[in-house]
């Protein structure tokens, strides 16, 4: 069965749609690219995901809990909880509001943040470790919410090559598992190695294989015609490189 199915989906918050004709379906096992502009969709279709947003038009059928994994740079760094205790918080929401997590719920969060390669650093403050240890305490709070569907927004912003690479590693583990992984990234190249990308510009503008998906027309349509084509002469391809005002950083 297909985890996620959107058919004609359109999105609004209230007035016109500002996400339109989005058809798609995504399969246990599969690693999405959501490629898109700053203001294209991809936040929408997330909430819409996890039933902040309502369909305008349209249909989106979701089969089973969704977890979302926020961006590491907008966590807060102060708030003095350690790694376990961050990621107990993923057991909230299978929780009654008055119940508290328990002695239970921490020898799952301790087994989440051992499978994401953590386990000796429960106690440490959240705020001490760095980037790519927080990205993976935040992918340890979605696993102890046994979802099968991960929503992942852009995971490798801040990353050094090491950390980026050992949440790749992990991506590709998780999936393999049978979770489906939607991954909103400005990244083009790495998109190239998942499963699908959807594009979105307003509007679904393409949903497939990369090789089918990624092309330069279909690129111009979701990003502009500004965007960069710069021959890549080691891999004999060609690396899109998008226009700065599409990145957060």
């Amino acid at each position: 069965m297909s985890l996620l199915v959107a058919d004609g989906l359109a999105v609004g918050y209230g007035g016109a749609p500002v996400l339109r004709d989005v058809r798609f379906a995504i399969e246990p096992g599969e690693r999405v690219a959501v490629l898109g502009p700053n203001g294209g969709g991809k936040t929408t279709l997330f909430r819409t995901v996890l039933g902040e947003l309502v369909p305008a038009e349209g249909r989106l059928d979701v089969h089973g809990r969704c977890a979302v994994v926020p961006q590491t740079e907008r966590s807060r760094l102060d708030f003095p909880v350690s790694a376990l205790d961050v990621a107990v918080m993923g057991a909230l929401s299978r929780l009654p509001w008055w119940r508290r997590p328990g002695r239970a719920e921490r020898a799952t969060a301790s087994a989440a943040l051992a499978r994401v390669g953590l386990a000796d650093r429960e106690g440490t403050t959240f705020g001490d470790l760095s980037g790519g240890q927080r990205q993976r305490v935040l992918v340890a709070r979605a696993l102890v919410q046994d979802a099968p569907v991960l929503l992942l927004d852009e995971p490798f912003t801040g990353l050094d090559a090491a950390s980026a690479d050992r949440l790749e590693t992990l991506m590709r583990e998780l999936a393999a598992e049978g979770r489906a992984l939607l991954i909103a990234t400005h990244d083009v190249e790495q998109a190239r190695a998942w499963d699908r990308v959807l594009c979105l510009n307003g509007r679904q503008v393409a949903y497939g294989a990369p090789a089918a998906a990624l092309t330069r027309p279909v690129l111009e349509a979701t990003y502009g015609t500004d965007i960069v084509d710069l021959e890549c002469v080691e891999h004999g391809g060609h690396t899109v490189v998008l226009p700065a005002h599409h990145h957060h950083h």
